[in-house]
This record gives structure tokens, sequence and C-alpha cells, in this order.
């Protein structure tokens, strides 16, 4: 379990006609990554995919909000990718011959119902002094008149001297009313233009009161509501008439495929697909494709030696969060450990240790489990926290609160040395499971007899070392140990021994002052535990000084959501620290490829 598997080299023929439907299946098995790497001569299927996604992407820039919701296509239609994105295209461009003229309508009526909208809230305005609006709005020829919107009420407009204006101000809205020759007009069109002003084109005939023209555009509007109601429902049954929606999950599709599928190999009646897959015998892959009733030749020749391998974790249910941890430093290669199970355990014990609180750590608990589908990372809170839970019933603390319950071990603040003892004790032992994982990975590299003949000497002292503590005698066994390296690294050397052997000691004692260093580190672990109670007893000392029982309630209950919310996220992040830099420093280089599956195309139903 704690070596991670390399992916298999599978190489799959089919026909060119399902070619499309067997590139959906292989995605909805969720066990491929395709790669390219074939002596085949491949036609130019790809690009001629993108040109069609060029095409369509122009179509796009016009048409994109007038087309309906992509269809997904039925995975067991059998079309070649040409044929898919060709046919969709056709049907497209079908479209658009029949929707022109009702998408011109539909702008036309869009802009002049905008226009009629704010205008419509000018004359909504009853304190507002308004000029004849059908005298205003045909004046003419020498003069001409304007109705202006603008953002803000802008001081300087430049306004030519023969004009006069009015302004309106209404919010943050200023209407302007312009009028005078028709060419300065047209000179103060072009200066509010470059001030992001808009003219509102009065409607023909309006009537000269305000009532009136308001209830004239009003009507106006219910009738281009309905004018578009109308056009809109022509549209749609367009949409029905082409197939637009079908045709735009097909498109869909074809841009999945040229995203995520590498330069395939074909011929004129054959697709060959090559790649990498985590089902080593292709049972899930072969069962997938005989249900489709895709026809297909699969085979697991021999990986290309030019290619790396994918690895592919392989942790049980539980252990999978906690493949978090390892991912920062990379994803560990074939020949390393994969420390996901060990973190599992050893992630919650630091955080539950120095988080010790059975209320609190119901809160975490309660909330990973509650986010856990929307933010993966947070599930890493339920261990967390039923760890803190365990260790709150060791130190009898429940929101922050001594007494509700007996301490089954004891109270952090009344024996802090067993605490610190404890935390020591512990991070020897990580560092003793990370010293093992290290001559397993030598082990698995075919490197066992070297570890044997040096590493398993400095194992020894770091042994020697811990017993030390017991008994001092035991400090003895570092020479043994030293010597033990020294006399290996010079007998494994093919050469310059005596420089090796320089060399040995001195990468020997910074070896041993590293495990000195990183054991000592550990006893953050007991003093973050220190500090937690000590939180914990001045909320209950701030609480106990109140006049009032809500206040002391108030203040406890703040108190307690201090704690996880600073307090949870700084054990957090030296959790993290921990196993990053005391932890995996011991044997993690993190230098794997990591597998990635083939996603599924949008829209698509996993079916395999």
């Amino acid at each position: 379990m704690l070596r991670p598997a390399s992916a298999v080299w599978f190489e799959l023929l089919t026909t060119r006609e399902e070619l499309a439907s067997t590139l959906r299946c292989l995605a909805a098995t969720g066990q491929v990554e395709l790669q390219s790497h074939t002596d085949v001569s491949a036609t130019h299927l790809l690009p001629t995919l993108r040109a069609a996604l060029d095409d369509y992407k122009r179509l796009a820039q016009r048409y994109a909000q007038y087309w309906p919701h992509a269809a997904s296509t039925p995975a067991d239609r059998v079309r070649q990718p040409e044929e898919i994105a060709n046919g969709a295209l056709t049907r497209l461009r079908a479209w658009t011959l029949s929707a022109d003229p009702l998408i011109t309508r539909m702008q036309q009526l869009a802009y002049e119902q905008a226009q009629l909208e704010l205008l419509s809230g000018l004359l909504s305005e009853p304190d507002v002094k308004l000029p004849d609006l059908g005298l205003f709005g045909q004046a003419g020829p020498i003069l001409a008149s304007r109705l202006y919107l603008l953002a803000s009420a802008a001081d300087a407009l430049g306004v030519p001297p023969a004009v006069l204006v009015h302004r309106i101000l209404r919010g943050d809205r200023c209407y302007l009313i312009a009028v005078g020759p028709k060419d300065q007009l047209e000179a103060l069109d072009g200066t509010l233009a470059a001030l992001k002003g808009r003219r509102l084109e009065l409607p023909q005939q309006l009537p000269a009161t305000r009532d009136a023209a308001l209830e004239r555009v009003t009507v106006r509007r219910e009738e281009i509501s309905a004018g578009l109601q109308e056009l809109s429902a022509q549209l749609a049954q367009l949409h029905d008439a082409h197939a637009v929606a079908e045709a735009l999950g097909d498109l869909a599709f074809i841009e999945w495929l040229v995203a995520h599928v590498p330069e395939l190999a074909v011929t004129e009646h054959f697709g060959w697909i090559t790649g990498w897959t985590s089902d080593p015998a292709g049972a899930r892959i072969e069962a997938a494709l005989q249900r489709a009733h895709l026809q297909h030749l699969l085979r697991f020749p021999p990986s290309p030696p030019d290619l790396t391998r994918p690895v592919v974790l392989r942790n049980p249910r539980w252990a999978q969060p906690f493949e978090l941890f390892s991912r920062l430093l990379g994803v560990p290669a074939a020949s390393e450990a994969d420390p996901s199970p060990i973190v599992a355990l050893i992630a919650p014990l630091m955080f539950g240790f120095m988080f010790g609180d059975v209320g609190q750590g119901a809160l975490l608990a309660v909330t990973g489990l509650a986010l856990r589908r929307r933010y993966p990372s947070v599930a890493l809170l339920i261990p967390g926290g039923i760890a803190a839970m365990v260790f709150g019933l060791l130190f009898g603390s429940v929101f922050a609160r001594d007494g509700i319950l007996p301490a089954l071990w004891l109270h952090p603040i009344d024996r802090p040395l067993p605490l610190l003892v404890a935390s020591l004790a512990f991070g020897a032992c990580v560092i003793l499971a990370g010293l093992i994982l290290e001559a397993i990975q030598h082990h698995w590299a075919g490197q066992a007899r070297l570890w044997w003949s040096t590493r398993a000497g400095l194992v020894l002292c770091y042994l020697g070392m811990i017993a030390s503590v017991f008994d001092m005698r035991a400090l003895w066994i570092l020479p043994a140990g030293l010597a033990w390296y020294w006399v290996g690294a010079a007998a494994s050397a093919t050469s310059a021994r005596m420089s090796n052997l320089g060399s040995a000691v001195g990468e020997s004692l910074e070896t041993l002052l590293q495990l000195f260093v990183n054991t000592i580190s550990f006893v953050r672990v007991g003093a973050f535990a220190l500090a937690h109670a000590g939180l914990a007893s001045a909320i209950n000392g701030l609480a106990a000084g109140t006049d009032s029982p809500s206040t002391a309630w108030l203040v406890l209950a703040l108190g307690n959501l201090v704690i996880i919310v600073v307090e949870g996220l700084v054990v957090g992040i030296q959790t993290t620290r921990l196993v990053l830099f005391e932890f995996f420093i011991r044997f993690l280089r993190g230098t794997g490829r990591p597998f990635r599956p083939l996603p599924l195309p949008t829209g698509m139903a996993n079916h395999a």
C-alpha cells in the first residue's frame, strides 16, 4: 500500500467511424491518460477540427447570446470526428440564414426599449419642468434638439456658445436638454460621446404634455415586449428545426477532443489511440468498450523507453484526503514511498494533541462533514476534529472549560513536563518512521546492501540517542554507529576511498545534528497544547470576572470562536510544517509524474 503503482502503457485500435465514441467511452472509465507515440503517419485530423472550431468561434461572437444551452450528444451515435464537426457547423450556418432577420429586428426593438426605459424615468419625475415635447422632438431645419443622459453632472461640457442647455439632476444621473444650431449640436454629440454620454432618441409625434407622453411611451414599451416575445418564440422554433442544441453539444465535444486529446494517428479506416492506464489488466476498459458495443483491439505492450511512466496512488478512501500533504512536494516516484496512510495517522494525532478539546473538536468535525463535498480539502477537519475530541477527553477540556469531564490523563497546565516529554517521544517515533521508509525505498531501488552498510549505522546512532534518555550508557552506541557508517561508506566506494571517508564523516555529523534538531522541534507540539490550555484558562478568567451570567456566556462563546478560528489555523500550519520538514525530509523527493485521467466531455454522464 505504501508503494505507488506505475501506469501501464496501452494501445487501442478502433474504426475511424467509432473513434469519437471510443474516446468518450475511455474518458468515462476515468482510467486512461492519452499520450501520442506512434510511427504511423497521422492525417490532418486535429488541424481540420481546429479549423472547424475557429469557424464556430467566429459564429459564437455574434450569435452565442441567442443560442440555447448545448445538449449532450448520445454516446451510442457512431460518427467520425470530422462528420461531427462539419455536420454541426452546417446546421449552425443554416440556422443563421433564417435567424438573421429575426435577430436584427430583436436588436432594433431592444435598443428602442432601452431608450424608452430611460425616457420613462425622466417623464416619471413630477417636479421636473419639461418643454413641449412634441415641438422639441420636431425641431428643424435650422435649429435642432437633443436629449442626453450623462453618468454624472459634469461641469465642463464644452457646450458651444449658441446652444441652450438645461440640466436635470436625478441621483447619480444627469439628463441634459439642448437646443441650438444643427451644426453646433452635432459638435456637442462628439463631445458628450467622449464623456460616455448617451443620446436619447425621442419617439416621433410625442404628445406635448408629460402625462400623455408617458402614456404613449408605456404603450410602446408594452408593444415592444410583446414583439420581443413573439420573435423569441420564432427563434426557438428555428432552434428546434435546425437542432441547434445538438449541434452546440457536438461542437462542445469537438472542443474537448482538441483540448484533451493529443495528436491521433488515423488512417482512412482506422484510429490508433495510445497512452497510459491505471487499469493494469484492462478489465474495466474492456468491459466499458464491450458494453458500448465498440469494435476495438486492445493490447498492453512495453512502454516506450523515451516516455516517463505516470504514477498512480492507490490509497484507501480514508487516506486519500492526506495525499494533499505529499502533493505539496510533488508526487512520489515509483521507487519512493507514498506516505499518505502514515500521514493519515500522525497528522490528526499531532493536530489533536495541540488542539485537545471535546467541544471544539466536535465543531471542526461537523464542519468537515458539512463542507467536504464542496471543498474536498476540508475533509481533513473530520479526522483532525475527532482526534481533538479524543485528546479533549484525555485533558478534560470541553469548550475551553475544565471540570465538566474528568481528565483521563492530565491537565496540561498542571503537568507540563510529561506533556512535553510525550511530544518528544511522539516526534522520535515519527522520525524513526521516516528512517524506516528511507530503508524501504533503498530496498525497492535494489540498494538494500548499500543501505545496510552505510545508513543503517546512522539509524543505530539515532536509537542510541533515544536510549540515552533512559540510560546514559547508551551513548556508547553512537561511536559504534558512526564507525559502521564511515567504514561502510569507504568500503562501498570504487575509488578515492579516503576522500569518500572524509565526506562520510562530515555527512554523518550533519545528519545526526539534523536528527537531533528535528526531534527537539516536536517540543512545539506540547508547547501548543500548553498554549491552547492557557488561552482557555484566560477566557475562563475573563468570563468569571463579568457581572452577569449572560455576559459570561457571551465571553465564553466569543472566546471559543477565536480559539477555533485563530488557533485552529495556527495548529494546522504547524502540523503541516512538522509533516513536511521533519518527516518527509527523511525520504520523500516527489520526483514522480502524476497520472492525469482523461476528463469527461462537458455534460456527459459517466456510463462506464
